[in-house]
């Protein structure tokens, strides 16, 4: 296959023995396959949210808390019929949610995967950074989108990430996700059964990064149309980025900001959820 899944369209014939930008080859890799507590309460509730880690990333973020997946190769290679099974096993635990993180670029995999559809939601996680006809490919297969909005300065998704280009991916993929599912709906259990939430990670120092992103988001959507999840829970990695963690006063500031725009609809964070241990062990359970 040659590649042209994510924006990048590295053009590589990725094969067992060739792998593209992401770092892996059209086989899907797999690093854990379990029950994840850790998500947003409307997607974890209370029995878990089914979270299938996928290895490799179109991203370059220097401060990734999955780098050993996303960029390091941990995670093991497995069949289309290994992967249906995989989706099965986890809706057979009675999770809330078929929770695909970071799958882009094993797109045509994961939508045979998906055939026959999860009676249970299936969720897009993803960093923004998609191709429109990828999500178009997702339409009535995804009932939830989960991306990051991580920038609205280039120069810094550029320096952090390696993709210049980022906000204007961003924006457009995460239009698209709206036009797919429309404004988000809870169950009767307050679980997020259809919509999109928007993530975004506060980064140290970098507030009018956090303040752009926020008045898109304002200005993009209306009230009930999107959930937004604030983060502060970066943490250093020694790999490159901020050196050092969010200050209490820079994210009591990004979240006074979100409020006095109106984006009350949504999730902020304990700063002690900046922790290794809310990164789960990507030891190939499940797989």
């Amino acid at each position: 296959m040659i590649c042209s899944l994510c924006p990048r369209k590295c053009g590589v014939l990725r094969d067992a023995a060739h792998t593209g930008f992401c770092g892996v080859g059209d086989a899907p890799v797999v690093a854990r396959a379990a029950p994840h507590y850790w998500e947003e309460p409307c997607i974890s509730g209370q029995r878990g949210s089914g979270a299938v880690f996928f290895s490799g990333c179109t991203l370059r973020c220097l401060f990734c808390q999955n780098r050993a997946i996303s960029a390091g190769g941990q995670g093991k290679a497995v069949t289309v019929d290994r992967l249906r099974q995989i989706f099965r096993e986890l809706e057979g635990q009675g999770v809330h949610n078929l929770n695909l993180v970071t799958a882009s670029h094993f797109l045509p995999a994961v939508l045979r995967a998906l055939d026959p559809q999860p009676s249970i939601p299936v969720v897009w996680n993803s960093g923004g950074y998609e191709s429109l006809p990828a999500l178009r490919a997702l339409e009535g297969k995804v009932q939830v989108y989960l991306p990051d909005m991580k920038y609205m300065d280039g120069a810094l998704a550029a320096a952090l990430s390696g993709a210049a280009d980022y906000p204007a991916v961003a924006r457009a993929a995460i239009l698209e996700m709206f036009r797919q599912t429309g404004p988000y709906r809870l169950d009767g259990d307050g679980m997020l059964v259809r919509g999109v939430m928007i993530r975004h990670l506060v980064l140290p120092g970098q507030l009018d990064n956090t303040f752009s992103v926020l008045d898109w988001i304002g200005e993009t959507f209306r009230p009930g149309d999107v959930l937004v999840s604030l983060m502060g829970q970066y943490t250093p990695n020694g790999a490159g980025g901020p050196d050092r963690r969010l200050t209490a006063e820079e994210y009591q500031r990004a979240c006074d900001y979100m409020a006095a725009l109106g984006l009350l609809e949504g999730y902020t964070q304990e700063l002690s959820s900046a922790e290794s241990e809310y990164t789960p062990p990507f030891d190939g359970t499940g797989v």
